[in-house]
């Protein structure tokens, strides 16, 4: 148990080898005077630049284009132009925007967030949430200022600070340029590629952004308009967005944007859980209806992505064998542990009803060539598409940018339809996500909801009480294994004297012992392999342990809730459980005393609890030491005890409180149960019965089989040396 949580706290996680490949365009500003050093960009005030490391050739539709971006200190620039043909420009008689309207509102009873965009590319520049806050404190605060204005009080407290409030991301970055979210990154038009990043667009309404594409006489080809749509309380963001063509020549047309990158990581995580999912239909042949979305098989770890892009195949969607069965995209989307961004296809019936997303043709990742920094970006790019003239081409999607909380995902449409609840994953990282069975994982969450919402209405006794649950069914398992263990472990010790007396007798004839004590073991009745049948059915339970834990640790409905419907903050502000999401906090510093290799900030007092309990755990439930073991074996035993007492409440100081409640409660549950159990096996009869060796058990037979096959493999090899 100890080696499967260690391995599922401190799994591989990500990768510390990203970067844009070599062979890809990098991103640095090139020509019409714009330097390539930040510091020089920072002071340039041109009005027109090449989009770095984008050349007017034919662009490859199976490559990404190199990110193209201003830097952070640099001057907005009116015109950015990628090829010699056609160039981006603000609409006659406009300007750019300085600071860009904003939607949505920080107000919970009518908006989820608020959108601030950026004067760069018709971006965003924030995502703040109006109804989720960084931190349990902040939280609770907002939860009793509602319920003070329910109340109609008179003195309401105040709202914490919008600076408390959870941010989902921020603009991203490229070796040191800005990548605002949803960002217009480019039009393919007949090959060429125009970038339409930079000021180039004009603010027409709060939401509303619109660019032109000249070509080299200055005569407008095309319009492009992008117009982001917010509904009240709602998480679903509509952008729809139309490429017109003007001119008198039809063009072929491919639209080229940034979409969900890297999130923000959960400051109270102990593991960086980030990743890119994706949900798709199979081709027409399987799937005549295109109505089934399917969400497995299909999804990348951040540190997967980050190899994709060090070995140069960047292309996260499709997959080659995904793109030979003709699969296509419903949804993309990036999560960390409790929150998402997606895009998805417009499902809404009956003006739209169709689950693909057509404005998606191919997802690519880019990332910072900084460790340090590394941000993963990821460039969104449609089919080509001909445009005759008068005609407008359309590349509308649906934006979630929401938690992973099933009473959303699972019920609001058109999310329920799409299935994008496959972006809720209880899954540990490294070696113990093949372990993690997600329908074992959901059941149990399931479980916990019922207990929380229907029966006992706390999460901390909820997480309590499924304790017993699973304790009381795993129970058989359990009591079944202790006594194979003691069995094994006294009938070893009741033949000791004779093992000896073989071992003197043949102390030269390694076959002839083994031979002799495989006799004498069919004699007692004692299988020399028992206790590793006894220890099976707790192998068997170590998927439920993961699935467990996931759940737990992953499980949104957990996020800053308190423990004990709150009692602990009802001591001024006491912050003990009062965030099962997070460590205990017994007692909360003023800043952390150590940052490395781990985070002091508090003392806990779950974990150290739980080294006491684990020392009482060990005394009644570990079977007594095998009689046979010598004393190298007994020490080393012994220290494996004390390393668990002791490395078990280190390794989760810092883990979240709802998790350590639920090992401590199953571990006091342990203690007596491993009491009961001794009690009864010290009434029963343990004295080895002589039986027939036809009537052995499966395990003795096939050990003594191997065994043999052992013997007869070195006796070839013996023979040769004793020759030489």
């Amino acid at each position: 148990m100890l080696g499967v949580v260690a391995t599922a706290i401190w799994g591989p996680g990500a990768k510390k080898n990203g970067g844009i490949d070599p062979q890809l365009p990098t991103a640095a500003p090139i020509s019409n005077g714009v330097s390539s050093s930040p510091a020089a960009a920072a002071n340039t005030s041109a009005t027109t630049a090449t989009a770095p490391g984008v050349s007017s050739a034919t662009t490859s539709a199976s490559a990404p284009i190199a990110p193209i971006a201003i830097h952070a200190n640099a001057t907005p620039t009116t015109t950015v132009a990628t090829s010699q043909k056609f160039f981006a420009r603000l609409p006659s008689g406009t300007t750019a925007p300085v600071n860009p309207a904003t939607l949505g509102s920080l107000d919970s009873g009518k908006y989820k967030y608020q959108i601030q965009f950026s004067p760069i590319s018709a971006g965003f520049s924030r995502i703040v949430f109006s109804d989720f806050w960084n931190d349990a404190v902040s939280a609770q605060e907002s939860l009793r200022h509602q319920e003070a204005l329910v109340r109609k009080e008179t003195n309401v407290p105040a709202l914490p600070g919008d600076s408390f409030r959870y941010e989902l991301q921020t603009v991203q970055t490229l070796d040191g340029w800005q990548v605002p979210l949803f960002s217009a990154r480019g039009v393919e038009i007949d090959g060429s590629t125009v970038s339409l990043y930079g000021s180039v667009w004009a603010e027409r309404s709060p939401g509303v952004f619109e660019t032109e594409v000249v070509d080299e006489n200055g005569n407008v080809v095309l319009r492009v308009i992008r117009q982001f749509t917010l509904a009240e309380n709602s998480y679903e963001l509509n952008l729809q967005q139309s490429v017109q063509n003007v001119s008198p020549d039809a063009h072929i047309v491919r639209w080229i944007q940034y979409g969900p990158g890297d999130l923000s990581i959960d400051q109270g995580g102990m593991m960086d859980i980030r990743r890119f999912q994706f949900g798709y239909l199979y081709n027409a042949q399987r799937d005549p209806t295109r109505a089934n979305v399917v969400v497995h098989g299909a999804m990348f770890e951040r540190a997967d992505a980050l190899g994709k892009i060090t070995a140069g195949t960047p292309q996260l969607w499709p997959q080659p064998d995904q793109k030979a069965q003709g699969f296509e995209l419903s949804w993309y989307g990036t999560t960390n542990r409790y929150f998402a961004l997606a895009v998805h296809a417009l499902f809404a019936p009956p003006k739209d009803n169709s689950k693909i997303m057509n404005a998606v043709e191919s997802v690519f990742a880019l990332a910072d060539t900084n460790p340090a920094t590394q941000t993963v970006v990821c460039e969104l790019r449609s089919a080509t598409t001909q445009v005759a003239p008068g005609a407008t081409a359309r590349f509308d999607m649906g934006v979630y940018a929401g938690p992973l909380n099933p009473k959303v995902l699972e019920v609001v449409e058109p999310f329920k339809a799409l299935r994008m609840d496959g972006l809720i994953q209880y899954l540990m990282g490294g070696c113990c996500s093949f372990c993690t069975f997600a329908w074992l994982a959901n059941l149990i969450m399931i479980m916990l909801t019922f207990l929380h919402d229907y029966v006992v209405f706390d999460w901390a006794i909820a997480i309590m009480v499924l304790v017993m649950v699973v304790r009381f069914f795993l129970h058989p398992v359990t009591k079944r294994s202790q006594i194979s263990m003691t069995k094994v472990t006294r009938g070893m010790a009741s033949i000791k004297p004779e093992l000896e007396a073989l071992q003197k007798r043949y102390p030269g004839d390694t076959k002839k012992l083994q031979a002799e004590q495989m006799r004498l073991y069919r004699e007692k009745g004692i299988n020399p392999v028992g206790c590793v049948g006894g220890m099976l059915p707790t192998f068997l339970q170590t998927p439920i342990w993961i699935a467990l834990y996931a759940v737990l640790y992953f499980a949104f409905a957990l996020r800053q809730q308190p423990a004990f419907f709150g009692l602990f903050q009802n001591f001024g502000g006491w912050q003990f459980l009062g965030d099962l999401s997070a460590a205990d906090h017994f007692i909360r510093f003023p800043a952390p005393l150590i940052k490395w290799p781990f985070e002091f900030a508090s003392i806990n007092l779950i974990p150290i609890l739980m080294g006491g309990l684990f020392f009482l755990q060990q005394k009644y439930m570990t079977p007594p030491p095998n009689a046979s073991m010598t004393p190298e074996q007994l020490q080393q035993q012994k220290i494996m005890k004390w390393m668990t007492v002791v490395l078990f409440p280190i390794m989760l100081y810092n883990a979240p409180s709802g998790l350590n409640l639920y090992i401590m409660t199953s571990t006091i549950i342990g203690i007596f149960e491993g009491k009961r159990i001794r009690a009864q096996m010290d009434k029963m009869d343990f004295t080895p019965k002589p039986r027939d060796p036809a009537k052995q058990d499966r395990i003795g037979r096939f050990y003594e089989k191997a065994m043999e096959r052992a013997r007869n493999k070195r006796e070839p090899q013996k023979r040769f040396k004793d020759r030489e």
